[in-house]
Order: structure tokens, then C-alpha cells, then sequence
């Protein structure tokens, strides 16, 4: 995944993640069920952003 489009998803699933945990501030008992959506998109959604290891390609070890 290249840092255009990590950033992209990770900005996405952060803005739906902080959507879906203030549901619940208005939606009242029912809207708790968000949380469980929308705890794990938001931090996956900050790993996405903060992960820079997939950035480096690792070299082929059979050609030598």
C-alpha cells in the first residue's frame, strides 16, 4: 500500500470510526451497538496512518 492511499483509508476509517463512537452520545441504549463498529475502525484507522514499515521492499534473497 502506498502512502497516498494509506493515507486516504486511514483518514476515512478515523473520520467513520469518531462518527460512530458520538452515535451513541445521542442515539441513547441503541446506539451502543455502534462502539463495537466503531472503536476498531478508528484504531485501525490510526495504524494505518502510522505504520511505515510496509513502505521499505525488502530485496529478493534468491538472486544473488
Amino acid at each position: 500500500m502506498n502512502t497516498t492511499s494509506r493515507t486516504i483509508t486511514g483518514t476515512i476509517m478515523i473520520i467513520f470510526g469518531v462518527c460512530l463512537l458520538v452515535v451513541p452520545l445521542f442515539a441513547g441504549v441503541g446506539g451502543f451497538v455502534a462502539w463495537f463498529y466503531g472503536v476498531p475502525l478508528f484504531v485501525i484507522g490510526i495504524f494505518l496512518l502510522l505504520n511505515k514499515k510496509e513502505d521499505n521492499i525488502e530485496g529478493r534473497k534468491d538472486k544473488k
